[in-house]
């Protein structure tokens, strides 16, 4: 699978997600830190990646809409 880790989880999650064999890039490596979330999704959606994040505010399905996109996962750590 092509997944992009957001700036708000650890490098080490990518190099995780390419250990098991996966195309894995973060925001930072593409030099989008600090973009707003519009442009992340929408770099996602452009290079068919789900996306990774902690970010509640791609949870909210009217704004990122399933359809529109190769998959979102928002991780709530406890």
């Amino acid at each position: 699978m092509r997944f992009k880790l957001d700036e708000n989880l650890p490098t080490q999650c990518v190099d995780q997600l390419r250990d098991a064999g996966h195309d894995a890039l973060s925001v930072p490596d593409q030099g989008l830190s600090g973009a707003p979330d519009p442009r992340i999704a929408e770099v996602c959606t452009a290079e068919e990646r789900v996306l990774v994040s902690l970010d509640l505010d791609f949870a909210n399905i009217p704004a990122y809409p399933p359809s529109k996109s190769a998959g979102i996962i928002v991780f709530r750590p406890y």
